[in-house]
């Protein structure tokens, strides 16, 4: 079996969470699927966690590629900010290996992206929306395997024969559900969302313990579980 872990971002207790219930379940293989330190309260030790994981499939997010080159990190208050404190925890070398990621990979009949097939930061919805058959141009697989919007959910597209796979987020759900999220691929090829309990409230009070403006609102969404201003 191989575990789905996306959107880690740098909550290690979140992952440690999620890796001793991937490992009692059976799992033996992984597939990590980028975001991997910024905007975490551990995030050096996360990505050293993440490296000690065999055999192991990596692709980059959009976190990688933004701290890796800040000047591709959105404008607003709080990134630029986590992007600098991501690359002073990491170190230049790390900074680099992660970025040199692949974008995406082929994985038996599944495609596996952070984002889209098209972008790292455009994305699909629980619902279709508009730009679904643009999102999923040029694709023949016949699973897309995605996270980035931090919202657990499996569908099939209505523009393409395509079943659509969102394992959620493990540090970091905007679902309203506190628990962290990750998926289990079995052997017969079906797909299990799973949610772990952790101490989300011990993440947040890392995070508040930086005493930065950027930590402060992360802080608040890994205790809402929601985008929070």
């Amino acid at each position: 079996m191989q575990a789905l872990l996306y959107d880690v971002h740098g909550n290690l207790p979140a992952l440690e969470a999620v890796l001793a219930d991937a490992e009692s379940a059976g799992v033996d293989r992984w597939v990590l699927g980028g975001d991997y330190a910024l905007f975490g309260g551990w995030p050096l030790e996360t990505v050293e966690r993440l490296r000690a994981l065999s055999p192991a499939v990596w692709i980059r997010g959009n976190g990688e590629r933004w701290t890796a080159d800040p000047s591709e990190a959105r404008e607003n208050p709080i990134v630029p900010a986590a992007v600098e404190a991501a690359r002073e925890a990491l170190g230049e070398d790390l900074v680099d290996d992660l970025t040199s990621l692949p974008f995406s990979c082929v994985i038996e009949q599944s495609f596996v992206c952070h984002g889209s097939p098209l972008s790292d930061v455009r994305s699909f919805a629980p619902e279709p929306s508009a730009d679904e058959e643009e999102l999923l141009a040029g694709t023949s697989a016949a699973t897309v395997v995605f996270g980035h919007t931090h919202v657990p959910f499996a569908r099939r597209s209505p523009v393409a024969d395509v079943e659509l796979v969102n394992p959620g987020s493990v540090g970091m759900p905007f679902d309203g559900d506190t628990r962290a999220a990750y998926a289990i691929v079995h052997d017969d090829g079906s797909i299990e969302h799973r949610r772990v309990a952790y101490d989300h409230a011990a993440s947040s009070a890392r995070l508040r313990g930086f005493r930065a403006e950027w930590a402060d609102v992360v802080a608040l969404r890994i205790e809402r579980a929601a985008i929070a201003a």
